[in-house]
């Protein structure tokens, strides 16, 4: 992990962590996503059986859970448990309710009227992570929006380990939070089928959650045919920090982000050289004894960042350039950097207030933009499983008011007919 203290060297070193995923393999991975998607597309459920046991080492038919299996699957997690996850949902349904965009209508002066209308999509398919670990958390962040904006059917992808089987707390949080259907399948070929439709799978009108770089690209291929969330990059944190922070509790939430992925990123802003030392001491010490060692190691080693800055003004204008997913600040004015803060997909702020209250049960949605997104972007939310429609009503008087306007306009552009279709309701 590198320690940097000039602010050029630092912008230059934000920049390769901030690309990381950008590389010459993208084709090649592009090349492949699109072989399994038309393969989906064209033989659907076969096709999908096909890649599942070629990738995941199982064969998934038939591929969906049961619902007693759901059911099953919440009457045997552990109480305690069971009791975290209600905790959980309650959380974050509450705070999506809020987030139920409101229609509206403005009357003209002549009696005309315009209206935006939102409306849910019919249906929504959610992607949930396997692999390296399960994300029952996943399931809450995608589900609980969806079905707060009124969907009518969610239908879950996962993939199963090599028995082909999907966590039992993961299955538990898909049954508290209602989804409809759930089928043990993942990859691109689990993208293709929830875009295209199968004979088990309904096709879909908007795909959530995050992915490996297959997902993800595949999420890329089948956008404008079916609506996305965001493509998502590997996690991040970067922490503003100054020397009333603990290093004890940054180097904990820096591998907190570590052990996600090889490719997560930690990242520290500090105005203290002796935190900075302090910090890169206890990680490596920390990391030695941690169950995910070799990730932890991974993360840090190539993607992990210590900068010292000369005051508040330079973390700042760093972090805003970064554009980081997740942004802690644990320093003596907290609000002071907080009102500088342009770019971040979501604020943790103070030392009570560690970047895992987010991923859990905080409320606000824990899907956020990776990669600089959080430039033009936010997380996912109520209004990712809607749509609006514009409605526009005007009547004669209103028309002739303004036929004049409309038809100089038209005119303008080059538009005959534009102009003709308004002009001739009032010929005689």
């Amino acid at each position: 992990m590198k320690i940097i203290n000039n602010k050029k060297d630092a912008i230059q070193e934000l920049k390769r962590i901030s690309t990381r995923t950008n590389s010459e393999t993208n084709n090649e991975i592009s090349a492949i996503v699109e072989e399994i998607l038309l393969e989906v597309k064209n033989y659907g459920d076969i096709a999908v059986e096909k890649y599942t046991k070629k990738f995941d080492g199982f064969n998934p038919s038939p591929m969906q859970v049961k619902e007693n299996q759901l059911k099953a699957a919440w009457d045997e997690i552990d109480s305690n448990l069971k009791n975290s996850l209600e905790v959980a949902h309650k959380r974050i349904k509450k705070f999506h309710e809020r987030e139920i965009p409101s229609s509206f209508m403005i009357k003209g002066e002549h009696g005309d009227t315009v209206q935006r209308r939102w409306r849910p999509v019919k249906n929504a398919g959610i992607y949930i992570p396997g692999g390296r670990a399960a994300y029952p958390s996943t399931v809450l962040m995608n589900a609980i929006p969806a079905t707060v904006a009124g969907v009518e059917e969610i239908i879950m992808v996962s993939p199963g380990n090599k028995e082909g089987e999907i966590n039992k707390t993961v299955l538990a949080a898909a049954y508290l939070s209602g989804i409809n259907k759930v089928f043990r399948i993942g990859g691109a070929q689990a993208i293709g089928a929830l875009a295209f439709g199968t004979n088990q799978i309904n096709k879909v009108d908007v795909i959530t959650g995050p992915g490996n770089i297959y997902v993800t690209t595949a999420k890329k291929l089948i956008y404008g045919s079916t609506g996305i969330d965001s493509l998502a990059g590997p996690s991040e944190i970067l922490i503003i920090a100054d020397e009333t922070a603990q290093s004890t509790l940054i180097a904990a939430d820096l591998l907190a982000q570590a052990e996600h992925d090889p490719l997560a990123s930690s990242i520290l802003l500090t105005t203290s050289k002796n935190q900075a030392k302090e910090v890169l001491e206890e990680l490596y010490k920390t990391i030695d004894g941690h169950p995910r060692k070799e990730i932890c190691m991974q993360s840090i080693n190539n993607w992990g960042l210590i900068v010292i800055c000369e005051n508040y003004e330079s973390c700042i204008e760093l972090s805003n350039n970064f554009a980081p997913e997740h942004l802690e600040i644990l320093a003596f004015d907290s609000k002071k950097i907080l009102e500088g803060i342009e770019n971040a997909g979501a604020i943790f702020l103070g030392k009570w207030t560690p970047e895992a209250v987010g991923d859990y049960l905080a409320g606000p949605n824990h899907t956020l933009p990776t990669s600089g997104n959080s430039r033009f972007s936010g997380s996912l939310g109520v209004e990712t499983f809607m749509k609006n429609t514009s409605i526009i009503e005007f009547n004669e008087e209103s028309l002739k008011v303004n036929s004049l306007d409309i038809i100089n306009l038209a005119k303008s552009e080059g538009l005959h007919s534009h102009a003709n279709s308004v002009q001739i309701r009032f010929e005689d």
